[in-house]
């Protein structure tokens, strides 16, 4: 099967392309700079995602039977407060690159098309507990983040109209990610600049890299379709993993700070992802994938990259 990956070069893909074709697909490896990726074998070819016409030519001429889309612009650094800003780039990708890519794929005759998404952008008045896929996104999120979870409905729309599945992937960790070893979470986190705000009720679900990469090898072999959750299988809340993670890095334990001076620091985006995020369960990606987590808790995973070697 020939597999082209849009977005190779990011966290996911640098741990996708070799899976693939150490399990026999052609692959190739799409980014803006088209940059080498995964070893001999991978074709690399450059484009934008916004460029149309570019785009359509390098997906025509790789020939997918699949086409796999990772494509963001997600800064290493976030500003909570400056959301809106930070979040452009891969909103306006989630909505123009999306189309641009699904179109291509349908020209080229690819039949297999799956995208990335999001697990922790749920509703969180929509119920208690991990939430499954048919819980709603966050109808009526911080201002800020509301251009980001319009952009991401969009792109769950253009793949559900496409036939595809959307893999909804929760907060990243391993390389090159933010809670990697030099990640900006971590220097924070080191650096007791990474406090607990209000209750720190927040639940977090997990997704090593490496665990999302062998869930899109496991998408590709299945005719699963929709969206599905793809994080371990302990959600917990900020003011249990933080505490931990400190301890692993050998940290000072982090401040505590009430709600409303942390408004005014980090802004309404940066205490509702301290207060308010919900979890997201991992039960239908089990059945529909046949598909385990590596690291089935973040705690052996942020040990296994973060403890001491």
């Amino acid at each position: 099967m020939r597999v082209l990956v849009a977005g190779a070069t990011g966290v996911i893909g640098r741990q996708l392309v070799p899976l693939l074709t150490a399990t026999g697909y052609e692959v190739t490896a799409l980014s803006r700079s088209g940059r080498p990726v995964g070893g001999p074998g991978v074709r690399a070819v450059a484009a934008d995602a916004l460029d149309r016409a570019a785009l359509t030519r390098a997906v025509r001429d790789a020939r997918p039977d699949a086409v796999v889309h990772l494509i963001t612009a997600i800064p290493a650094d976030i500003d909570p407060r400056r959301m809106a800003r930070d979040m452009g780039p891969t909103g306006r990708l989630r909505r123009e690159g999306t189309r641009n890519l699904l179109d291509a794929a349908r020209e080229a005759g690819a039949g297999r098309v799956i995208t990335q998404g999001v697990a922790f952008s749920y509703d969180p008045g929509a119920g208690p507990g991990p939430a499954d896929e048919d819980q709603p996104l966050w109808n009526a999120p911080p201002r800020p983040m509301r251009d980001s979870v319009a952009a991401l409905k969009e792109l769950e729309r253009l793949t559900a109209r496409a036939g595809g599945l959307v893999l909804r992937f929760g907060h990243l960790y391993g390389p090159g990610t933010a809670l990697a070893a030099d990640g900006s979470t971590v220097r924070r986190v080191r650096a007791r600049r990474m406090p607990l705000v209000g209750p720190g009720t927040a639940t977090f679900s997990f997704t090593h890299t490496h665990d999302a990469a062998t869930a899109v090898v496991a998408a590709l072999a299945r005719p699963a379709t929709g969206a599905l959750n793809i994080v371990d299988d302990e959600p917990a809340q900020v003011r249990e993993w933080l505490p931990e993670l400190a301890d692993i890095l050998g940290a000072p334990a982090p401040r505590k700070i009430p709600t409303a001076p942390a408004r005014i620091v980090a802004g309404p985006v940066g205490v509702a992802y301290m207060t308010r995020l919900r979890g997201a369960d991992n039960a239908r990606a089990r059945l529909a994938l046949d598909w385990r987590p590596r690291y089935t808790t973040w705690r052996d995973g942020f040990r296994a990259e973060l403890g001491e070697k």
